[in-house]
């Protein structure tokens, strides 16, 4: 028997949804009885599309029984997690060649990199390039010339965003390739040391700077558990690449073997095979698999916002409500930094996905019965490997490090790694899974800041000599498209190392690798939009108990006026494009999206 908080968020989902899943569905059926649009379009149309075309690849194009596949890219080449997708299209195509089918590069993402922009100017436009990501995917499919998707992407709102821009194309078959991560640099332990000691002003910037780029020094993914690792794990637990792919290393053999395999694998889901189309492989099973293995492995708080999302762009409506009610009933069976010492290589090594899920499935927490982009369900818990030259797929071992993969019987704790927190200054989310239970409840006087340099500031004046909860407001979606304060981590893990008690209240988003300090994030209603935290002022008593999920404040704030910025002031480069969306933009409760807003 399943897990019945499963099997109950499960069909309430469904419930919810029928109406939109079923709208959803009628266009996806439409859309596949018509057939390959390719046959549809007219001879002008299709000699554009072959025009740069070698002529024997012009003769698979314009032959209707043989496939054409869109590779929807997100190289770029000083991003390191995409820049080992350089070479990627010309291995997919000649796997597809040799089948006597054809790809074309459809179109290309934007890829910006959070730990570029983090604590700049440009981290003002990360979430909404999401959404951008999310209409230029759809845009490349827009030709309507393709049987299928190849999706290149990986990191924070790269690859949330191409899967909502797929999803638009409901009945194409869609797969992720993924690229993995770079090698083990330092270790995270010390890469925490040394920043809190630059934020103490203990040590000089060339010191920074060369733990920072001993930390991030090759190709592939940040080897933390953030954003962009969370997004391969879920995504691999919801079947949209294939089984145990997520973590291999770009330059292993095994590596390129799984990229052509994905091609292969592609020519068997088509139309012409074993039909999958994404909009099917998206329901809300696999979606709930996703939120179980967020869960289960203490993911990004980020996904809070892109699984909701995402889900509206499968016609599905998730709310926070599930997320919690699912995090309750999930034990914590992972430990990956922040959650713990490992990185996401030691975590593969471990027994990576694969194990994970089947530890799930042992424990009754997944959906078997579910349509994945290979095999079935089961097929996910197995491992690849290379076997004279072959690829084949094993039964995965138990846990070789049980501090790293917990097994069934012994979780790390009988709940998952995010909490929903509510009281009246509104709902908002923390990541329990890296804080202490002692650090879990605080009660302090708030310190109110309008944006996370007037903390740091206020830090360098030396100004917290006791316990407080910082409040950064004015942070949310609509007010600065919600940028992550990861900034503010090593000067509040900095102030508990002194022994004061503090916590993080904010509109605003951390990072996915943040870790040890109670920060309760995404704030709804945010302060822009009149929510409670604009009411706030330096003194008021906030008590927050992750425990029980409350969030108060002891301080009456019915006819206190509000404070702060009333609009965001543009400046820097960029801003005056992504106007609409911060007039446009959902709450983080609602997924902060523009694109499928009823008043937009």
């Amino acid at each position: 028997m399943m897990n019945p908080t499963i099997v109950a968020v499960t069909e309430r989902i469904a419930k919810r949804s029928h109406n939109l899943r079923q709208a959803y569905l009628q266009r996806l059926d439409a859309a596949a009885q018509e057939g390959p649009k390719r046959g549809q379009i007219s001879c002008g149309n299709l000699a554009h599309t072959v025009a740069a075309c070698s002529h024997s690849q012009k003769n698979q194009i314009l032959d209707l029984t043989r496939l054409n596949m869109a590779i929807v890219t997100a190289y770029n080449d000083m991003l390191s997690a995409h820049q080992p997708y350089q070479y990627y299209p010309d291995e997919l195509k000649k796997v597809l060649t040799d089948l006597g089918h054809s790809a074309q590069v459809a179109g290309g993402v934007a890829a910006m990199c959070d730990g570029v922009t983090q604590g700049q100017d440009g981290m003002e436009l990360s979430l909404f390039s999401r959404d951008n990501i999310a209409q230029s995917t759809a845009i490349a499919l827009s030709h309507q010339t393709f049987d299928g998707t190849l999706l290149l992407g990986i990191c924070d709102k790269i690859a949330p965003g191409q899967l909502m821009g797929a999803l638009s194309f409901s009945h194409l078959p869609t797969m992720f390739v993924p690229a993995g991560p770079m090698t083990t640099g330092i270790s995270n332990e010390e890469k925490v040391t040394v920043r809190q000691r630059y934020a103490a002003g203990q040590t000089d910037k060339h010191a920074l700077q060369e733990m920072e780029c001993q930390a991030y020094h090759s190709p592939g993914t940040c080897t933390f558990y953030g954003t962009a690792n969370t997004n391969q794990l879920v995504f691999e637990a919801m079947g949209l690449m294939l089984p145990g792919s997520a973590f291999v290393h770009p330059d292993s053999p095994l590596r390129h073997e799984l990229t052509a395999f994905s091609a292969r694998q592609m020519v068997k889901i088509s139309r012409s095979g074993d039909y999958r189309p994404i909009g099917r492989v998206v329901d809300e099973k696999s979606l709930v698999n996703g939120l179980v293995a967020l869960l289960a492995s203490g993911g990004s708080t980020n996904h809070t916002i892109h699984m909701v999302a995402l889900a509206r762009a499968a016609g599905l409506i998730l709310t926070w409500d599930d997320i919690a009610e699912l995090s309750a009933a999930v034990p914590l069976m992972a430990r990956i930094y922040p959650n713990g010492p490992a990185d996401v290589n030691q975590f593969h090594a471990a027994g990576g996905v694969p194990l994970l899920l089947k530890t799930l499935n042992e424990q009754q927490m997944l959906h078997t019965d579910v349509l994945t982009c290979y095999g079935t369900l089961a097929d996910y818990f197995k491992v690849p490997t290379l076997i004279n030259d072959q690829l084949v797929w094993q039964d995965v071992p138990k846990s070789s490090n049980p501090e790293i993969i917990a097994s069934a019987s012994e979780p790390f704790s009988s709940h998952g790694g995010l909490a929903l927190l509510a009281g009246n200054l509104g709902r908002g989310v923390m990541k329990i899974s890296a804080v202490k239970p002692i650090h879990r409840k605080i009660c302090a006087p708030a310190r109110v800041f309008d944006s996370q340099n007037a903390v740091e500031a206020a830090y360098k004046r030396d100004e917290f000599q006791q316990d407080c909860v910082i409040v950064v407001r004015y942070n949310g979606p609509s007010a600065n498209g919600m940028p992550e304060l990861h900034k503010l981590m090593p000067i509040l893990a900095n102030l508990m190392k002194q022994g004061l008690q503090v916590a993080l209240i904010t509109d605003g988003r951390l990072s996915g690798a943040s870790g040890k300090v109670p920060s309760v994030l995404h704030i709804t209603p945010e302060a822009k939009r009149g929510g409670p935290l604009s009411q706030l002022k330096d003194g008021d008593i906030i008590a927050i108990d992750a425990e029980s999920g409350s969030m108060m404040c002891h301080s009456d704030l019915t006819n206190r006026p509000i404070t702060g910025p009333q609009q965001w002031q543009q400046q820097g480069c960029g801003r005056e494009l992504f106007t609409a969306f911060r007039h446009c933009v959902t709450s983080a409760e609602q997924g902060a999206t523009i694109l499928f807003n009823p008043e937009f």
